[in-house]
């Protein structure tokens, strides 16, 4: 009954949680703390291992024996009303632990059993893979979920960091940042904060993501939050080793260990991504819409990038176009400078007689003149060549000119439409064979008929 999705999820939970313990964030505002910096003077806290979707993981041990004990028995053996009625109320029961909803009767004497979706016996469960963070608790990262559209949030983005800062106690030595904003489903928007505190002496510093994350998970902080949109805060921090291999040691709760075993072996990238649990239709449906959103916002990256490149594409066309524009600009400017270069030395050489040097180059050049007028020599083979040139760059001409391309989706439209007469032909062959059997067939019998009328005038 258990599926396992091998696609990629993004949960916004996965991560360390921390303990919401009174941090002193408020009150110690300006005393000597942590490191040196005031502001933030409170004890370290423990972390603790994120399980299910930011819930805090449950070993298999801690589910209490007589709970499985009352499943167990409302789902085999029920003795509610003594008599063969009971084994139907199994069979209920049964439905309701595998649909993960309800409450199984087995007893006269003992309450109910509740039938959650992480009971073991839920059929409706799957494990897919999420993003391992990769943030330190010392970039102080920590994630907001407001119940506001993106474009909202980001046109009162400012009012939103100094309602940050004020429930942060307005002090003057910290300053609220914006890392990222992005788009949820269900017209929710993540931010990304992080809080740089400064000292006195100039120097500043992130505050931990842990201490941050402490002090909003204040009940009257997160009163506060509440009021200003804010319906969940997280730290985004990676997992030590140790803390990964605990969470991917123990199945999280209701999870066969054999399905958390082999997600574990089939996960495709074991350094990026962790398994993650899915129990029922409502976390299928939301890893959903959040695969869309992301598919989405894929798309909107790709058709920028498609646009980019069409872009400079253009402009490489132009760039080629003005660089053979120079070229020949650049070959009329080397004659013009030849042609003024022989007109200087012409008259700089007036009246004097000719040189050595000259009467050798001159001498050489008649050579290679009537080298190359001889017509058993090289001018044949420079007319050839010429001629082939042109022809060449007459066929590529034209080859360029009736050059097309044929979309991908219309090819395959044209196989199948092709594949498909084929078939009828191969359809119609097979008839018309048919019929000239059955052609054959009646001329035999007509040639026996006519055999046998024959033999009775006879």
């Amino acid at each position: 009954g258990n599926t396992q999705n091998k696609g990629f999820g993004f949960s916004t939970g996965l991560g360390t949680g921390t303990a919401t313990g009174a941090s002193g964030f408020g009150a110690g505002l300006g005393t000597t703390g942590l490191g040196g910096f005031g502001g933030f003077s409170i004890q370290p806290t423990q972390q603790q291992q994120g399980g299910l979707f930011g819930q805090q993981a449950q070993q298999p041990g801690q589910t209490q024996p007589t709970q499985l004990y009352q499943q167990v028995t409302a789902l085999s053996a029920p003795t509610l009303l003594g008599d063969e009625r009971d084994s139907i109320l199994a069979k209920w029961n049964q439905l309701q632990a595998y649909w993960g909803t309800g409450k199984g009767f087995y007893s006269n004497n003992n309450p109910p059993v509740e039938f959650t979706q992480e009971n073991p016996f839920c059929r409706f469960k799957a494990v897919g893979y999420s993003c391992i963070p990769v943030s330190k608790d010392e970039d102080g990262l920590v994630v907001l979920i407001l119940n506001k559209k993106e474009a909202d949030l980001r046109a009162q983005q400012q009012q939103l960091v100094e309602s940050l800062h004020k429930i942060l106690g307005n002090n003057q030595t910290l300053t609220v940042n914006v890392e990222g904003v992005k788009s949820l489903s269900n017209d929710q928007t993540e931010v990304i904060i992080y809080v740089v505190e400064r000292s006195p002496n100039g120097t500043s510093k992130r505050i931990p993501a842990s201490t941050l994350f402490s002090y909003l998970e204040q009940a009257n902080i997160k009163a506060q939050l509440t009021q200003i949109g804010v319906a969940m805060s997280v730290t985004r921090t990676e997992l030590s080793p140790a803390q990964l291999k605990q969470l991917l040691q123990n199945a999280p709760a209701g999870v066969d260990p054999i399905i958390w075993e082999q997600a574990k072996v089939d996960n495709p990238d074991p350094e990026k991504l962790i398994p993650v649990p899915m129990v029922g239709f409502k976390e299928l449906l939301r890893r959903l819409q959040i695969q869309e959103q992301m598919t989405k916002q894929h798309q909107t990256r790709v058709d920028i990038i498609s646009n980019d490149i069409s872009e400079l594409q253009k402009n490489q066309a132009t760039t080629v176009a003005k660089i053979a524009q120079y070229k020949r600009k650049l070959m009329d400017l080397s004659h013009r400078v030849l042609q003024v270069l022989i007109k200087q030395e012409i008259q700089r050489k007036s009246g004097y007689a000719i040189q050595v040097d000259e009467e050798h180059l001159r001498v050489q050049l008649d050579t290679i003149q009537s080298e190359l007028n001889a017509p058993t020599q090289f001018k044949g083979r420079l007319n050839e060549l010429m001629s082939q040139i042109r022809m060449q760059n007459h066929f590529g001409a034209v080859r360029s000119e009736e050059r097309y391309s044929v979309d991908a989706d219309l090819l395959r439209e044209i196989k199948q439409h092709l594949k498909q007469q084929q078939e009828g032909l191969s359809h119609l062959i097979s008839v018309i064979k048919d019929d000239l059997e059955d052609i054959k067939l009646i001329e035999h019998g007509l040639s026996d008929s006519g055999h046998m009328r024959g033999g009775i005038l006879s």
